[in-house]
């Protein structure tokens, strides 16, 4: 960082506190002030406001083993919660201006990879599984390792085929992709639209919508995503009104009843911490619980440190102040995630845009904090968003995890075929935790024959073992004479 950056993000002199609020956030000592504290809220609150509605409709538009689905309005409910409360104890107890909801990716293992082996509550017990391993590897001290048993070009990997995934999950919602009946008898699985063309109002509300995204994204509008999605909501609404559409797919776009109402906390405590075990086995388990924990935990170091270093937050080491209190919160969001079913909470790098607002402290948290409870009484309004409208939301946050890909090392091939085949075979094969695995295996069986075995961290052998358990689990039943 530059000592230019420095001296903005925190002046060597500093006028004395005004009061015991000031003293206790530092905000004059971080060379900030309320009214930017303040304006920071509001622009990260507004910049991440669209996972109040993509994350019911991702998680309310999976079915369960059971066949059971959320109901949108309660997660439109629990997503605040969690968010409201977790993002003020983020700026409460890590003073950082970070802010914290459902996680986008996580909830796409939770409804497309998790949900369809369990039932629900199984499914929201291996998220507070998942953060409360997290909380325990902060404690003691272990994050250090998992950080170095990963190659950097593998964790740059994940979080670009995550981004395809999300993004092919968007094209299919919105109806532009659509799977070719197996009796048409043709090798291709996929087509445009739902016979070979774009056809209907809805996939038109999609593809200006992702138009118009793509465009704001381009200019560096700030909210981009949020403006997308209220913009094409609202053309929605008024093509249902005019047009005969016969059908939307899980909302219909209409105008509710009223705006606001109280907030339905029904899913708040439906988890079950051990059930996943008896659905689906050990092996299975470990394995989902460890794709939660590297998805998770990765992306909260990138987006924690990257967050300090553009507030000019890092201490002379380039470490950011209270680390490990601040990675703890965030392992404790993904429990209340999980406790809440509305999926595993993390840190959000849109908090940028409160950074850029100029907040350099944990009091913006406490507007963001209080925008997200507010928003708990506006779930009519909320749950109106039709797939369409939402979905060009999925794409663009694919294009943005995408950009990662240029990180890795394309002309090392012991790094490039592990990283090519975490990329492909995600939205290859619709699971993110098939994606970790092949990328790890093959990792660590072209270290092996190129002499190198002993370069591959433990952890990764140990890892790599369960992937290929994992992978030939049938031929292992069959051998082991298992049904």
């Amino acid at each position: 960082m530059s000592e230019t950056k420095k001296a903005a993000g925190r002046p060597s002199t500093s006028p004395p506190a005004a009061s015991s609020v000031d003293r206790f956030f530092r905000i004059t000592e971080r060379g900030s002030t309320f009214g930017r504290e303040i304006r920071g809220g509001f622009a990260t609150f507004f910049t991440m406001a669209y996972i109040l509605v993509l994350n019911p409709i991702i998680l309310g538009s999976a079915k369960d083993k059971f066949g059971h689905q959320l109901d949108t309005v309660q997660l439109t409910t629990a997503t605040a919660l969690v968010a409201a409360v977790m993002t003020i104890v983020m700026g409460v107890g890590g003073n950082l201006p970070l802010a914290l909801a459902a996680g986008l990716g996580l909830n796409a293992v939770v409804a497309f990879q998790i949900a369809p082996l369990m039932s629900w509550d199984d499914a929201m017990g291996l998220i507070v599984l998942e953060g409360l391993l997290i909380c325990v590897l902060v404690v003691t001290g272990l994050r250090e390792a998992v950080m170095h048993a990963i190659p950097q070009g593998l964790k740059q990997a994940i979080s670009v085929g995550i981004g395809l995934f999300i993004a092919f999950i968007g094209f299919v919602d919105a109806g532009f992709v659509s799977r070719i009946p197996d009796v048409a008898g043709t090798t291709v699985p996929v087509q445009l639209g739902g016979t070979g063309t774009l056809t209907g109002w809805p996939v038109l509300v999609f593809c200006l919508g992702v138009l118009l995204t793509i465009g704001l994204l381009a200019r560096k509008v700030k909210g981009a995503i949020l403006i997308s999605i209220v913009t094409m909501t609202v053309l929605a609404i008024v093509i249902d009104t005019l047009a005969d559409i016969k059908s939307w797919g899980l909302t219909t776009p209409s105008l509710p009843d009223s705006v606001v109402d109280t907030p339905d906390f029904g899913l708040i405590g439906h988890f079950s911490l051990f059930g996943a075990f008896g659905e689906t086995g050990v092996i299975t388990v470990v394995l989902l619980i460890f794709t939660l924990v590297l998805s998770d935990f990765f992306d909260t170091m990138g987006t924690v440190v990257g967050i300090s270093a553009e507030a000019g937050l890092l201490d002379e080491k380039g470490d950011v102040p209270h680390l490990g209190r601040v990675l703890l919160i965030d392992g404790a969001a993904a429990v209340a995630g999980g406790a809440a079913s509305s999926s595993s909470a993390t840190s959000y790098i849109e908090s940028a845009a409160g950074v850029g607002e100029g907040a350099r402290t944990g009091f913006s948290n406490l507007i963001t904090g209080g925008l997200f409870a507010l928003a708990l009484f506006l779930t009519p309004l909320l749950t109106i968003v039709p797939l369409q409208a939402a979905a060009p939301a999925l794409v663009a946050v694919g294009f943005l995890m995408m950009t990662q890909v240029k990180s890795i090392d394309w002309d090392k091939y012991e790094i490039a075929i592990p990283a090519f085949l975490t990329i492909a075979v995600m939205p290859f094969t619709y699971s993110i935790t098939n994606g970790i695995g092949a990328g790890f295996v093959a990792y660590v069986v072209i270290k092996t024959v190129l002499g190198r075995a002993k370069d591959v961290h433990w952890l990764l052998w140990g890892a790599s073992a369960l992937f290929v358990v994992y992978f030939a689990i049938d031929p292992i039943k069959q051998i082991l004479g298992v049904e």
